[in-house]
């Protein structure tokens, strides 16, 4: 009886420096998450931004080049009025200096003001040649710009469709793929990847996130934010590691990008991230909304340097 009782007070003592261990090494691993999270929730948003600068620059030049195109047309009528009001008085001059000795009166006259013509042309000359450069100049900023969003549209056209082809075999309410805003949106439901309340990935959610991966991984010019999140009930048995459904999100995108990264997606490209029950599709008023706001986010954006390296050069 007393061996019985030293055996079983020594398994408590092992049990509870175990579990002293793994709680230390949770809290860290959720510190580090968190402040990783932070970061690239920043750099998200600055890349939002430059998007939408882009766009909103892009729009501004095509306005000033309409501007610019309208005062070059009007300064190359009043060119060409100006001509032809030189060629009048440069008429009216040999005219004069072939008539008779009445007229040579007007002379000088007509002399100063064809002079004055000649200098008015000449600087309207100079204006409509200035012109004329900076809208060629914005007119090929435009042409860039375009041609790099355009560029961007059609890459991000071929990643969806090779996402969706990729992923043909899924039912739709187990997954969809869209893209708006400039991204490629995959929304995976909890019921293809995890059991209620899980946060271990199930086979066939495995399979999808397998072939996720040999379409996402050779593509070096995007990066992905792998977003978990939840409705808006509790979690039944909160744990030392696990206390709500921010951490339940957050589990559950971390595995997902372990996965992803095992498959040949660069661990540079992708951030996991827990939106737990704060970024709902639907209203939590039902099952069914609830069913469609458990779910798995994967949210891949362009890289968008070559865009900000003409706005700079712009800028210079």
């Amino acid at each position: 009886m007393k061996r019985t009782c030293i055996l079983l007070l020594f398994i408590s003592l092992v049990s509870c420096v175990v579990s002293k261990k793994a709680f230390d090494q949770t809290l860290a691993d959720k510190v580090r998450l968190e402040a990783e999270l932070m970061e690239h929730k920043t750099q998200l948003e600055q890349t939002n931004t430059g998007l939408t600068n882009a766009n909103n620059m892009l729009a501004k030049m095509k306005k000033d080049s309409a501007v610019l195109m309208s005062e070059y047309e009007a300064a190359e009528k009043n060119l060409l009025d100006l001509k032809k009001e030189h060629d009048r008085l440069r008429g009216n001059y040999k005219s004069l200096t072939s008539s008779s000795g009445e007229l040579n009166k007007n002379l000088d006259a007509q002399k100063k003001q064809l002079l004055a013509l000649q200098t008015n042309l000449e600087r309207t000359q100079v204006k409509n040649d200035s012109l004329n450069s900076s809208l060629a100049v914005r007119e090929k900023k435009v042409k860039e710009l375009e041609a790099i969003l355009a560029e961007e549209g059609s890459t991000l056209k071929d990643l969806k469709l090779k996402i969706s082809n990729a992923l043909l075999n899924f039912k739709e309410n187990d997954l969809t793929v869209t893209q708006k805003d400039g991204k490629v949106y995959v929304s995976l439901a909890e019921q293809l990847l995890f059991e209620p309340g899980k946060i271990e990935i199930d086979k066939k959610g495995q399979t999808a996130l397998q072939q996720l991966s040999k379409a996402l991984k050779d593509q070096t010019d995007i990066s992905i934010m792998v977003e978990g999140h939840t409705d808006i009930d509790p979690i039944t048995k909160p744990s030392a590691y696990m206390n709500d459904n921010w951490d339940l999100s957050v589990e559950r995108a971390t595995n997902i990008t372990r996965i992803l990264t095992k498959e040949g997606v660069r661990p540079k490209q992708i951030t996991a991230a827990g939106r737990g029950e704060y970024s709902p599709l639907v209203p939590n008023t039902s099952a069914q909304n609830k069913r469609l706001n458990r779910r798995t986010e994967i949210i891949i954006t362009p890289n968008l340097s070559e865009l900000y390296s003409i706005l700079n050069k712009r800028k210079e």
